[in-house]
Parts: C-alpha cells; sequence; structure tokens
C-alpha cells in the first residue's frame, strides 16, 4: 500500500469514527441543555416564591437599586439620591431598597452623608441590603483584563443582590450593565438603568485603534503593534457582550447627548433609550451674589469632582503651573492666583492618587498655592465656590459633568474639556452668549485661564450670568419631572 493509499485510509477511518460518535455527542449536548434548562427554571422558581412570601410580608411591592458605592458622594450618588426622593414622593405605597457594598456603615449615616453632601433628605427611610463581596468589581482586582474581569464580578455581586433580596423592579443606577439579564431572566423582575458612562465606548476603540497613549490605554500597549491588535479585538468582544447585557434592558435612561449616541450603538434599543440630564444643585448655589470681581486681590481656580484617574488632576496640575510662570513677571505673580482642587475618596487608591498628586504639586514648586480638600460638607463647597473665580474640569469625554454645572449656578467661569457633555450640552451658547470656555491640553487651559484673568470684570460678569440662566434646564425639578415621565411606564406595572 502506498503512502497516498494510506493517508486516505487513515482519513476514512477518522471520519467513520466521528461520525459514530455524532450521535452520542448531540444526544450528551442535549441532555446538558436540558439539566441547564431545568436548573435554571428551577432557580427562577425559587426566587418567585422568594418574592411571594416578601410580597405577602409587606403587602407592597418593591423597587431596589443597584448603586455598590452609594456612599461615595459623587454625581452618580446625586442621581441616586434624587431618583428615590422623586419616587417615594410620587409613589408612596412603595417600598424602596438600595443594594450598597459600603459595610463600614450603618443605612441612617448613609443618608446622614446624602444630607451633608447633596442637602437631600429623603421623605422617609429605605431599605439597605449590605452585600459582603463588593471588591469583586473593585478594579484593583483585575490589573489586566480589568473589563472583562469587573463585569464578571459585577454579575456574582449581582447573584449576591438577588439572593439576599428579590425585587419586582431592578434600577441598574451605576452602570453594571452585565446585571440586567441576571436580574430579568433569572430573578423575573423587571429591568431599567440610568447610564452614566458606557463601561465601554467607540471612542475607547478609537484610542486603540489609533494607538493613542491615555489613562485606560497604556504607553506598553500603545507601543505595541500585537498587543494593540489583541486589545482592539478583545474590546470589540466585549462592546458585542456588553451591547447584549444592556439590550435586556426595560428601560435606558442615559445623562447626556454623548450618552445617548453611544449606547444608541451599543444597545441598539432606540425606542426604549432617552434622555434624562441629571439633576443638579441649582438651587443650592443660587443664593450665591454675582458681582464684578475686580477689586479681587487673588483669584481662586477650583476643581470639583472625585480623585479618579480619568478626572485626570494631572492635567489641572500642569496648566496651573503654566500659568504661575506666565505670571511671574506680572502683576500680582503668584500670590494673586491659587488652585483648589475638591473632591471625593472612595477607597485606598483614591487617597493614593491625592499623595500622587501633592507629590507632583511639590515637583513642580506648586505646592504654596494649591489647596487639596477632601470629602468636603455641603457648606465648606459653597464657601469655596463663593470665593472663586473660575470652576475648572479637565476630564475627557466626560460623560456629563455636573461639577461643571453647579460652578455654573454658583456663577463662576467655567473651563471645561472639550469634548463629551461639557462641549454638547452644558459649555453651550446661551440665548446668544457666551457661557464659558472649553480647552483640551495644557497649553489650551493655560492660554484660557489667562484670557479670562485679562477680561475686563464687566465682560466676566456678563459670562458668569449666561451661565447661571443657562442651568437652569438642570435643576432637581427638571430632573423629577423627566426621570418620573420616563419610569411611568413600569411604575405602572407594580401598581
Amino acid at each position: 500500500m502506498s503512502g497516498h493509499d494510506q493517508l486516505v485510509f487513515c482519513l476514512s477511518e477518522i471520519i467513520r469514527l466521528l461520525w459514530k460518535l455524532l450521535l452520542p455527542l448531540l444526544f450528551l449536548c442535549l441532555l446538558l441543555i436540558a439539566i441547564l434548562f431545568l436548573l435554571v427554571l428551577g432557580v427562577r422558581l425559587w426566587l418567585h416564591r422568594g418574592r411571594e412570601s416578601r410580597r405577602a410580608r409587606d403587602r407592597r411591592p418593591a423597587v431596589a437599586f443597584f448603586h455598590p458605592y452609594c456612599n461615595a458622594g459623587g454625581g452618580g450618588e446625586r442621581v441616586l439620591w434624587c431618583a428615590i426622593r422623586a419616587l417615594q414622593n410620587r409613589y408612596p405605597n412603595i417600598n424602596f431598597v438600595v443594594y450598597t457594598g459600603d459595610l463600614g456603615v450603618t443605612g441612617q449615616q448613609i443618608l446622614e452623608g446624602a444630607r451633608r453632601r447633596f442637602n437631600i433628605v429623603l421623605p422617609r427611610p429605605v431599605q439597605f441590603v449590605f452585600l459582603q463581596h463588593r471588591l469583586l468589581v473593585e478594579p484593583t482586582l483585575f490589573p489586566h483584563f480589568t473589563l472583562l474581569g469587573q463585569s464578571v464580578g459585577s454579575i456574582f455581586l449581582g447573584w449576591e443582590a438577588l439572593t439576599e433580596f428579590v425585587p419586582d423592579l431592578y434600577i441598574d443606577s451605576m452602570g453594571y450593565a452585565f446585571t440586567l439579564p441576571l436580574f430579568r431572566y433569572l430573578g423575573g423582575c423587571s429591568v431599567g438603568s440610568y447610564v452614566h458612562y458606557p463601561t465601554i465606548s467607540t471612542d475607547m476603540l478609537s484610542v486603540v485603534r489609533e494607538r493613542n497613549p491615555r489613562f485606560n490605554n497604556a504607553d506598553y500597549v500603545s507601543n505595541s503593534l500585537f498587543l494593540s491588535a489583541f486589545k482592539l479585538v478583545y474590546y470589540c468582544l466585549f462592546a458585542l457582550l456588553y451591547g447584549m447585557a444592556g439590550s435586556c434592558s426595560d428601560l435606558i435612561m442615559v445623562n447626556s447627548s454623548w450618552t445617548l449616541d453611544h449606547i444608541l450603538s451599543l444597545w441598539r434599543a432606540p425606542n426604549r433609550t432617552s434622555v434624562v440630564y441629571p439633576p443638579c444643585d441649582v438651587s443650592g448655589f443660587l443664593d450665591i451674589p454675582i458681582e464684578e470681581d475686580g477689586d479681587k486681590k487673588c483669584h481662586s481656580i477650583i476643581s470639583v469632582g472625585q480623585f479618579r484617574p480619568e478626572k485626570d488632576h494631572q492635567l489641572q496640575i500642569r496648566a496651573f503651573k503654566k500659568v504661575l510662570d506666565r505670571r511671574r513677571e506680572g502683576a500680582g505673580g503668584r500670590e494673586a492666583l491659587k488652585l483648589v482642587l475638591i473632591g471625593g475618596c472612595r477607597n485606598q487608591e483614591d487617597e493614593d492618587r491625592v499623595l500622587m498628586l501633592r507629590g507632583l504639586c511639590q515637583q513642580l514648586g506648586v505646592a504654596d498655592r494649591v489647596q487639596f480638600k477632601l470629602n468636603v460638607s455641603f457648606e465648606e463647597l459653597k464657601k469655596e465656590m463663593r470665593e472663586a473665580t473660575i470652576g475648572l474640569h479637565t476630564m475627557w469625554n466626560e460623560h456629563f459633568g455636573i461639577g461643571v454645572v453647579e460652578c455654573m449656578a454658583a456663577g463662576k467661569i467655567i473651563l471645561a474639556h472639550k469634548s463629551g457633555g461639557p462641549k454638547l450640552d452644558i459649555v453651550v451658547p446661551f440665548e446668544g452668549g457666551q457661557t464659558g470656555f472649553l480647552a483640551d491640553d495644557e497649553d489650551s487651559y493655560a492660554e484660557a485661564i489667562e484670557r479670562i484673568l485679562v477680561l475686563p470684570p464687566a465682560s466676566r460678569l456678563q459670562i458668569r450670568q449666561n451661565a447661571r440662566q443657562s442651568v437652569a434646564r438642570f435643576s432637581d425639578q427638571e430632573f423629577d419631572a423627566c426621570f418620573l415621565a420616563a419610569m411611568e411606564p413600569l411604575m405602572g406595572t407594580l401598581e
């Protein structure tokens, strides 16, 4: 037998063997699918019985918000508490629950923190379900493949939440889209989501495709063609899964035009998606007087935002350094300007980041002109706002920018990043008048600060007045009306 005949014989034998195994393999697959189906059905029935027993005990439906960092004190937390307050006022016969991973505090302390930080008092208490495994969504747990790791971790954290309390309506208010199918298909709940920032966006894909180094694209990746190609494939696959998970939502609310564009392209549910601008404490800052500031001896630049990497506080400090260098020879010099960084720290990583920023200030020689104020009260925030001239924001593709709106409501001249929500929704002309300034790198920020400071006091006053008048559309009242209108179809199913 020739070598060719032997090869043909071997191939035919292999094909014959595979054919004999085909039916057993098909049977095994069908058996596994049936077992999985019965398992899912059994879990769903178990959870359904838990919800029915809870409803028989409470005699009222329950709405649960998934917000593992509800005590963080950021803009997303303000949305949470305003949303619950609006729903409690409209629906007095419904229980409200918050899933949180803040284990070091009590529910009362969390609500007291919301009152101090946001000036929000709920009409009645809410029930807190304290989750023990929030570590599963911490980015530090996943130094590589962070998006995938956090998303898988959120599924396990969501499972813990679901087994602890089965609601009638589930709202993801923090961007954990992979919990939506869990609550919908296993928990049998109606599900909704308020999206502050897409977990992945087409902009992120562009950054990797163009090999552009940023905080979420390390230099060693952007410098490697192979790693960039691998990461692009990973991001594309993740975006597909993210879109499938998000499309499970019965109701989708997004916080800005920028977020809307990305969610529509990823989740593909235009009939269920609407823009609901986040509530900004406009009224809380309206009592700050707007007057000409020509007699100020020292101009304060204030930055309001959590100490997270994407907020890019380094850019603020470096731009401020350039301004000080330019003013060194001018009137007033360094003593006529200071930078105040105000923000919350969620964890040890954020606190370490603040230490790094303090070190950067020392390195650049501006530590004497930069102040850090962490986890301040609402009263202290207003005090700093009252004294400031410029409100500073540097996050690239900020989904919305509550801190931007607060600065404008306080009558500050805002200088924000030329991207995302600030560019599309906030720092836009009002009745033909200018409402602020936009920049995108160290030089343009430094130039804009200089331009603001040399404006005649009357011109600055006009911009500040335009800014304050323009942000009425972001008030708590506007949010309440839009949020309740969006939620009405789902809430109607509960009643």
